[in-house]
C-alpha cells in the first residue's frame, strides 16, 4: 500500500463514518480523520464540499476529488485508481 494524503471528515456516532473507517483500517490506507463534532470549521468544511449538506462521510483524496457517503465498493474503486490499494 503507499502512502497517501486522504483525509476523511466524520463523525464517531455516524454508522457509515465507521464502516469507511473500518475500510480505510482494514486495507492499511494512510488517512487523516477529523471529528466534525469536535472540530466545526470542519463541519462548516463539510457543508462547502457537499453544495449545503451536511451528510458524512466526505473522504477528500490526493487528486482534489471526494466521496460522501461512498459504498465500499466505490472507495475501493476509487482508491484502486490513484494507486492507493
Amino acid at each position: 500500500m503507499s502512502s497517501s494524503n486522504v483525509v476523511m471528515y466524520g463523525a464517531e456516532w455516524c454508522g457509515d463514518c465507521r464502516r469507511s473507517k473500518r475500510f480505510l483500517d482494514e486495507n492499511k490506507v494512510e488517512y487523516t480523520y477529523i471529528d466534525v463534532e469536535a472540530d466545526t470549521s470542519a463541519a462548516a468544511k463539510v457543508v462547502e464540499i457537499n453544495g449545503g449538506a451536511q451528510s458524512i462521510p466526505v473522504i477528500v483524496f490526493t487528486d482534489g476529488t471526494h466521496l460522501t457517503e461512498p459504498s465500499d465498493n466505490d472507495l475501493k474503486a476509487k482508491l484502486e485508481a490513484l494507486s492507493i490499494l
